[in-house]
C-alpha cells in the first residue's frame, strides 16, 4: 500500500510539472448540501458528509450506484447478484443478509425507507438520481432511528425543455435503454423517465430485468409556494444464486448454489425476487416571510413482493404511508441563529405468507402472518453563531415505535404487541472556521436502531419478541478544506461504542438474529483531491482511504468466547483512487482502482475473504452539435480479471460465504440529448 500511495503522489507531481506551462488556474467548485436541514456549503456543515454528484455517478458503466458509493470513505455497497444490494455506512453488514437496513433514506425530502426499516434501493433506475448526500454516523437528532447514517437522494432537475435518449450494451447480456424528457409550461415543470435494464448475469441464476417509470412535477402556486409531486413505479425481477463454499468458489465461481442431501439448489428452486412497487409523495414548500419557511409532505407506497427461495416461497403485500413536516426560522438579532423543528410519522403493514417452494411454484401454505409498525418522531435543532467564527449546533428528537404481530395460520391466532420505550436522541456539534478555506468540526451524538421487522420475523419464520434495539454514542472530530488552490482534503476520526449489537446467524440455511453484547467501532476516513484546469485539459486526481478497527467487546456464543474478535463483514483497510482527464476537444478518461483488505466472514474470525485490487476505466468523447450534447463511451470493469467476492454471506452454514463478482467485463454506451425544442 505504501508503494501505491507513493505512485499516486509521483503521478500528481509529474502531471503538474508537465502541464504547468499552460495553467489557467481554476478554484475547486463549491458544493452545496442540505444535510441537517440547511442549504449551505459543505465546509460549513458540522458533520461528516459526502456528496456523490452526477459526474461521480457517470464515471463508470451507468447501470448501478454501487461503484460511485464505494468511492466514499466509510461506505461499502455490496452486490451478491445483479439487483441484490446491501449497503453499510461505518459498520458491517451483520444485520443485512439481504436488503438495506440501519441506514435511513430520503427521496426528494420524504422517507424512502419503509416503516419496517428496509429500503428497496434496487427499485430506482440509475438515471432517477441526480445527487446523493451521505451523512455518516447517527443522524437521529433530525432523521430518527438509524445507527449507520442517512442518504438524501435528489431526483433530476426540473429546468428547461429537453429530451434525452441513452443506450448501453455490455458483457453478460447487459442491455439498458432510457428515455428522459423535461419540460416547462407556465408555472408547471415536469420530468418523466422510462428505463429498462436487463442482463443474463455473470453466474448461473443471476439474470435481471427491471422496468422503471418516474414522474416528477413542480407547480408554482404563488410567489412563495411551490408544490412538488414525485412518483415512481418499478417492476423488478432478479434471480438469486446463493452462496458458495470456498471449494466451490475456487473450482467454479460462476456456479449457483448446488443441492445438498437435505436441501435443493438455487436453480432447481428457481430462486428469485419479484418486486412491483409504486411510490408517491406530495410536498408543499411555503415561505411565510424572509425568516419563516415550512416544508410539509405526505407519501405512500404499495409493494407486491414474491421470493421463491431455497427453503420456501414467500409472498408479501406491503402498504407504507406517512408524513413529514419541517419548519425553519432564521433569527438575525444580537446573534445569528437558525432553528428547525417538526415531526415525522410512518405506518407500515406487511401481510406475509410462506408456502412450500415446489421448484419455483407455491405449494402448501406454511405460515400466514401480519406485521404492523407505527413510528413517530418529533425533532428540534438550533444552529447558533458564536464569537471567533464558531457555530454551535444543538438538536434532539423524541422517538416512539410500536410493533404488532399476528399469526393467522393457526387457531386460535397468536397476537403480540410490543411498545418500545420512548427514546430521546440528542446531538451536539461545533464548527470552527479558521479562514475561508479550512474548517474543523467536532460532535457527540446518540444513536438508536430498533430491530427491523425483517429481523424480528426472519426467514426462520419465528417471531422474536425479545430482540432489543441497538444504542450507542458516537464521538467524532474532523477537518476539511482546500490549500494551495488546487488541493482539497476531508479527514474524520470517530469512535462509536455500540450496545446490544444485532448480528445474524443461520440454522438450516435460514437467517435469525440475536443481540451480541457490545462492540467498539473506531474509524478514520480520509479524502484527498487535486483539481486543476489547464488550457487544453482538465485534471482531477483523488484518493479515499478508510481505516476500520471494529471489534466485539464481551461476546460469548455457544459457550465460546469471541470477545475482541473483528466484526464480520468489515475490511480493516480500503483505498480507492481515481484519475479524471477531460480534454477541450471532447475526449475524456476516468480511471478508478479499489484495494480492499481481507474481510472476516464469521464471528470466530476463522475464515476470511481474500483482499482484492480491481481497476476500471471509462473512455469517451463528448461533443455538442447545435447546442445538443452527444456522448459516446466505452468502459471496462475489473480490468485485471480479479476473482473476488463482492457480497459475502456472513456466519453462513457450511461456509457458504462467497458470491463471486463478475470477471473482466465491458460496456459501451451513447447518450443523445435534444435541448430547447
Amino acid at each position: 500500500m505504501n508503494r501505491y500511495l507513493f505512485g499516486l503522489c509521483s503521478f500528481i507531481f509529474f502531471a503538474d510539472c508537465l502541464c504547468a506551462q499552460t495553467d489557467s488556474t481554476k478554484l475547486l467548485d463549491q458544493v452545496i448540501v442540505k444535510a441537517f436541514a440547511y442549504e449551505k456549503p459543505l465546509q460549513q456543515v458540522a458533520a461528516s458528509v459526502a456528496v456523490v454528484g452526477r459526474k461521480d455517478l457517470e464515471r463508470f458503466t451507468n447501470i448501478s450506484f454501487l461503484p460511485a458509493l464505494n468511492t466514499v470513505p466509510g461506505v461499502r455497497m455490496e452486490e451478491r447478484s445483479p439487483g441484490s444490494f446491501r449497503l453499510s455506512i461505518r459498520g458491517s453488514s451483520l444485520r443485512s443478509p439481504f436488503g438495506i437496513r440501519n441506514v435511513k433514506f430520503y427521496w426528494n425530502g420524504l422517507p424512502l425507507t419503509d416503516g419496517g426499516g428496509n429500503t428497496y434501493l434496487n427499485l430506482l433506475d440509475f438515471s432517477a438520481v441526480r445527487q446523493m448526500e451521505v451523512i455518516k454516523g447517527p443522524g437521529g437528532s433530525l432523521y430518527g432511528a438509524g445507527m449507520g447514517g442517512v442518504l438524501l437522494l435528489t431526483p433530476p432537475a426540473l429546468a428547461g425543455n429537453e429530451v434525452q435518449l441513452t443506450a448501453t450494451a455490455g458483457s453478460y447480456g447487459l442491455q439498458r435503454y432510457q428515455l428522459n424528457a423535461t419540460t416547462s409550461i407556465g408555472n408547471t415543470k415536469a420530468n418523466i423517465q422510462y428505463a429498462r435494464q436487463q442482463s443474463d448475469g455473470y453466474r448461473q441464476q443471476t439474470a435481471l430485468r427491471r422496468d422503471a417509470l418516474n414522474l416528477n412535477l413542480q407547480f408554482s402556486l404563488t410567489g412563495r409556494s411551490v408544490l412538488r409531486w414525485t412518483n415512481f413505479y418499478s417492476d423488478l425481477y432478479y434471480q438469486t444464486p446463493g452462496g458458495l463454499t470456498k471449494a466451490q468458489y475456487e473450482q467454479d465461481p460462476r456456479q449457483a448454489r448446488s443441492a445438498t442431501p437435505s436441501l435443493p439448489g438455487a436453480i432447481e428452486q428457481q430462486a428469485a425476487v419479484y418486486n412491483k412497487t409504486f411510490y408517491s409523495g406530495l410536498m408543499l414548500d411555503h415561505e411565510w416571510n424572509t425568516a419563516w419557511f415550512t416544508t410539509a409532505g405526505v407519501f405512500g407506497s404499495a409493494t407486491d413482493f414474491k421470493n421463491p427461495a431455497i427453503n420456501n416461497y414467500e409472498v408479501r403485500k406491503e402498504i407504507n404511508w406517512g408524513a413529514r413536516v419541517e419548519n425553519q426560522y432564521h433569527y438575525a438579532g444580537l446573534v445569528k441563529a437558525d432553528f428547525t423543528f417538526g415531526g415525522e410519522f410512518q405506518f407500515f403493514n406487511s401481510s406475509i405468507k410462506n408456502y412450500q417452494n415446489l421448484q419455483g411454484f407455491a405449494g402448501d401454505l406454511q405460515f400466514s402472518d401480519e406485521l404492523t409498525s407505527s413510528s413517530a418522531l418529533l425533532f428540534a435543532q438550533g444552529e447558533i453563531s458564536l464569537p471567533a467564527d464558531i457555530l454551535l449546533t444543538l438538536g434532539a428528537s423524541g422517538n416512539v415505535l410500536t410493533y404488532q404481530f399476528a399469526r393467522n395460520s393457526i387457531t386460535p391466532a397468536i397476537e403480540q404487541v410490543r411498545n418500545f420505550d420512548p427514546v430521546l436522541i440528542p446531538r451536539a456539534a461545533l464548527l470552527k472556521n479558521f479562514n475561508e478555506h479550512v474548517a474543523a468540526h467536532a460532535s457527540i451524538s446518540k444513536g438508536f436502531s430498533p430491530p427491523t421487522l425483517a429481523e424480528v420475523r426472519p426467514s426462520t419464520n419465528n417471531y422474536n419478541d425479545s430482540l432489543r434495539a441497538e444504542t450507542g454514542i458516537n464521538y467524532e472530530i474532523g477537518v476539511r478544506g482546500t490549500f494551495l488552490k488546487y488541493f482539497s482534503f476531508d479527514v474524520a476520526l470517530y469512535s462509536l461504542q455500540l450496545d446490544e449489537t444485532i448480528v445474524v446467524r443461520q440454522i438450516n440455511s435460514a437467517d435469525y438474529f440475536v443481540n451480541a453484547g457490545s462492540t467498539s467501532q473506531l474509524g478514520a476516513e480520509l479524502m484527498l483531491g487535486y483539481a486543476r484546469q489547464f488550457q487544453t485539459v482538465g485534471l482531477k486526481i483523488w484518493s479515499s482511504y478508510t481505516r476500520n478497527a471494529f471489534t466485539f467487546n464481551r461476546y460469548f456464543k455457544n459457550q465460546q468466547d469471541f470477545s475482541y474478535k473483528y466484526l464480520p463483514g468489515v475490511a480493516p483497510h480500503v483505498l480507492v483512487t481515481g484519475v479524471d482527464i477531460k480534454m477541450k476537444n471532447g475526449f475524456y478518461a476516468d480511471i478508478t482502482s479499489n484495494y480492499t483488505d481481507a474481510i472476516p466472514l464469521n464471528d470466530s474470525n476463522s475464515d476470511f475473504a481474500p483482499g482484492y485490487f480491481v481497476v476500471g476505466a471509462r473512455l469517451g468523447f463528448a461533443l455538442t452539435l447545435k447546442k445538443n450534447p452527444i456522448d459516446f463511451w466505452i468502459a471496462v470493469d475489473n480490468a485485471t480479471d480479479q476473482q473476488y467476492s463482492l457480497g459475502n454471506d456472513l456466519n453462513a452454514n457450511s461456509g457458504r460465504y462467497y458470491n463471486a463478482a463478475p470477471g473482466r467485463n465491458y460496456a459501451l454506451g451513447v447518450s443523445l440529448k435534444r435541448v430547447d425544442f
